[in-house]
């Protein structure tokens, strides 16, 4: 087995694809090539030229070609292929799957599923900084961020200086390596950080 294991990541959302993207890179024990694949079109070209071990994909953005289709068409007969889910999808459909991936899902849940795939063989990477769980104190700055709140509003709220919190701020793109907003939403609701319903609440205010 190749030093890494390439996959692709095919979803329309950039949302979503930063959000599992960040998940993938934090599972200790592998590593992953990740590439981004944001429509259709551009998924046979990156197929082709890249020859993943493992495609997630959103089923809705498989369109009218066949899974079967795609692997014989990009030369990639043996690339397994994981349904990526966030809403009801037709039980037939999946069965075509080698297996499933929920955006709710944890990153234990995820790693579990993907070690299915023969990646016992592949280097175990040592623990670093970058994959440290967050203190208690910066995931309540993921959450202010999250509801949109400035560095200075951060600041007053938790009885902080604007450096401090800048600081923290800092640490917690290092650890995540997520450097947006949107990156954070997405970290913030897949670890029950914030409900989804507190974020539809803030968007209508």
């Amino acid at each position: 087995m190749s030093e890494h294991l390439k996959v692709i990541i095919a979803e329309t959302s950039p949302v979503i694809r930063c959000g599992l993207e960040v998940q993938l890179k934090r599972l200790s024990g592998l590593r992953l090539q990740l590439i981004e694949v944001a429509d259709a079109e551009f998924l046979y070209e990156s197929m082709r030229m890249h020859k993943p071990d493992m495609l997630i994909i959103n089923p809705s953005m498989q369109g009218c070609f066949s899974l079967q289709h795609l692997k014989e068409e990009t030369g990639c007969p043996h690339v397994k292929c994981i349904a990526l889910l966030y809403a009801l999808a037709d039980p037939a459909l999946l069965r075509l799957y080698d297996e499933q991936i929920s955006i709710y899902d944890s990153a234990d849940e995820i790693k579990r599923k993907l070690e299915h795939f023969d990646t016992d063989e592949l280097p175990e990477l040592p623990d670093t900084d970058e994959q440290q769980m967050l203190s208690v104190r910066e995931k309540e700055i993921v959450v202010c961020v999250v509801k949109g709140m400035t560095n200075r509003e951060i600041a007053t709220r938790l009885f902080l200086s604007t450096h401090t919190v800048i600081t923290h701020r800092r640490n917690i793109a290092r650890k995540l390596q997520i450097h947006s907003a949107s990156g954070l939403t997405v970290y913030a609701i897949v670890n029950k950080l914030i409900e989804l319903s507190d974020i539809d609440k803030q968007q209508k205010t």
